[in-house]
């Protein structure tokens, strides 16, 4: 029934006119080589573009900054070339506009309807909000909030939180979710990144102690995760100041 409803509608539906009034989320689709075809204004907005029409056929890194243009683009053809989805995955983007900010982003693969092949992508990246520390919510993850803030040389794990939170691993993620729109593993991680890229912008430290500073014993396993989640390299990141 919604297949036949869809075919009905001049112009096809895209969804694009409706994500053009949610500011705080980017939404695209793209080709099988990766180049937009449908954009919402968002996007349109942290490009530092005037108009939609100068992204259409563009790619990633035509249009945005390295390195996160060419991080962009590794992460849709993988999505294309794989056929496997990116669901919420936690990372730091900055936009030519001077926009930064982190985001969850989930990328799906469109597939032609009998053979399954994979013809393009869809995705959307949704901002993450400051949480609002005075309500009850963030008063019941206070105490696992500040252990994990003092003790990020040997961060806590899930289990350990909870224990400190007195929560359910069920409970924790609730609230984690309501106050910070991420799991307690996603925000552990946000928060480690975040002490890290500080200690690269404001101070001369080493990179390998920045990285056991964050609870990182390997230099090798904190640079790829840095690299994943900003899609810069610590040491790039520390050359560029301007970053914030």
């Amino acid at each position: 029934m919604i297949y036949e409803m869809l075919s009905q509608l001049d112009p096809p539906f895209t969804g694009e006119e409706l994500f053009d009034h949610l500011s705080d989320i980017v939404f695209f689709i793209k080709n099988e080589r990766g180049e937009y075809l449908v954009v919402n204004n968002t996007l349109v907005d942290r490009c530092n573009v005037q108009d939609k029409r100068q992204l259409i056929g563009c790619t990633a890194a035509e249009v945005l900054p390295a390195p996160l243009g060419t991080s962009f683009v590794a992460q849709d053809l993988s999505v294309l070339q794989t056929g496997q989805p990116i669901v919420s995955q936690l990372e730091l983007h900055i936009y030519a506009s001077g926009d930064v900010g982190w985001c969850l982003t989930t990328k799906l693969p469109l597939r032609k309807r009998k053979t399954g092949t994979v013809v393009g992508l869809v995705g959307v990246s949704q901002d993450l909000h400051l949480p609002d520390m005075t309500t009850e919510a963030y008063q019941h993850l206070a105490a696992a909030i500040s252990y994990a803030e003092e003790h990020l040389a040997k961060p806590p794990t899930v289990d350990e939180l909870t224990k400190i939170a007195e929560m359910s691993h069920y409970q924790l993620n609730r609230r984690m979710r309501h106050v910070f729109g991420l799991t307690a593993g996603q925000w552990l991680l946000k928060l480690r990144i975040d002490r890290a890229r500080q200690a690269l912008r404001e101070t001369e430290a080493s990179i390998a102690s920045i990285a056991l500073s964050v609870g990182y014993s390997d230099q090798s396993a904190f640079t790829r995760q840095f690299r994943r989640t900003t899609g810069i390299s610590p040491r790039d990141y520390q050359k560029s100041r301007d970053y914030s």
